[in-house]
């Protein structure tokens, strides 16, 4: 079974002739599998969740669910379950019985809703917090507790929009490695929107990052960092700034002084250099040159302490670069002359 399928689905509000939202696109969660869908604001992620959940109806295309059409159902018919931003707890009911509200409603029977219930609380963390009230939670708990609420219900499909964004950094890595560990351990099928790079690199095992209603590029997340099959997504992937470059007759790529060997072959002539803060080594002006790629002349503009990193901002021949060097025992002050060489990680070449 196919876990969620998308053929040709599009998606406008209002009438007809509204422009499209999602543009006729296809993808396939496979089941039992973490796919998260990336990308700016307003380029159609929630919308395309709220499709699968049936919160929208599509204006095109088919979605099927487990090898089921299920494009003209409710969200009731379809057997998923919904995760929002917001966590939409009821705030005067107890933990238990949030949990347990969608069981109840469905009629399930007061005994197996409260095995259930108890059930979902542990397979999260939660045992024991049955009587406590959302406000006497912290963010990660309540999160906990809208996931517990979710898997009660043993959806075919859970779905996630935007469920760490209201957690601090050191919350947001720990959550988003219990999501992915039940994830694994439970092997849910999940769809998973974030416009997070790291978030969605960490926790997936597919990645769609759409762009103004279409898809981008779909892959797994070393595909997408490290093959990018457009402008946009290097871009977007991994803070990469872009530089105009030459692919030579040898192969290799000129981009002003510096010499790059590609991952893949690449056709002759002009193209764009995705290079992310990480790919450069930052070194005293006057270093001696790498013979394979030589070196770039800089010049400090910024620096900012983050404890196990310095961001540093250069101006060279190639623009204003964007670095992050891990020597942080050595200082930078504005005006101070730098030598930039590429390291070979962090790089990638797309066509212009």
């Amino acid at each position: 079974m196919s876990g969620v399928e998308f053929r040709g689905v599009s998606k406008r509000y209002g009438a007809d002739d509204a422009p499209l939202v999602v543009k006729g696109i296809d993808f396939q969660v496979p089941k039992g599998t973490l796919t998260t869908i990336l990308g700016p604001s307003g380029c159609g992620k929630t919308t395309t969740l709220r499709m699968i959940a049936g919160l929208d109806a599509p204006s095109g295309g088919r979605i099927l669910i487990d090898g089921v059409d299920v494009t003209t159902l409710g969200p009731a018919e379809r057997n998923v379950s919904m995760v929002f931003q917001s966590y939409a707890l009821f705030p005067h009911m107890h933990v238990l019985a949030n949990v347990s509200y969608g069981l109840s409603v469905s009629g399930v029977g007061k005994d197996e809703t409260q095995r259930r219930a108890h059930a979902a609380m542990d397979s999260v963390g939660l045992k024991g917090y049955d009587e406590r009230l959302p406000s006497e939670l912290s963010g990660g708990q309540q999160q906990r507790v809208a996931v517990a609420r979710a898997l009660v219900l043993e959806p075919a499909v859970l779905l996630f929009d935007e469920p760490l964004s209201n957690l601090d950094a050191r919350l947001r890595r720990s959550m988003r490695e219990e999501i992915r560990a039940l994830q694994q351990r439970l092997k849910l099928t999940v769809a998973y929107v974030t416009h997070d790079q790291a978030e969605a690199l960490a926790v997936s095992d597919q990645i769609i990052v759409m762009d103004a209603g279409i898809i981008a590029q779909a892959g797994t997340p070393q595909q997408l960092y490290e093959r990018p099959a457009s402008e946009f997504v290097a871009g977007f992937m991994g803070e990469a700034m872009l530089f105009p470059g030459t692919a030579m007759a040898d192969g290799q790529v000129q981009l002003g002084p510096l010499r790059i060997t590609p991952r893949h072959a690449v056709a002759r002539g002009p193209v764009k250099v995705a290079v992310r803060p990480e790919a450069w080594a930052l070194l005293p002006a006057g270093a001696q040159a790498n013979a394979a790629t030589g070196t770039l002349a800089a010049t400090v503009g910024k620096c900012a302490y983050l404890g196990n990193v310095l961001e540093v901002t250069l101006n060279t021949e190639l623009g204003e670069i964007f670095v992050v060097s891990p020597e942080v025992e050595r200082w930078w002050r504005p005006g101070d002359a730098a030598t930039l060489r590429l390291l070979g990680h962090g790089i990638s070449v797309v066509a212009a």
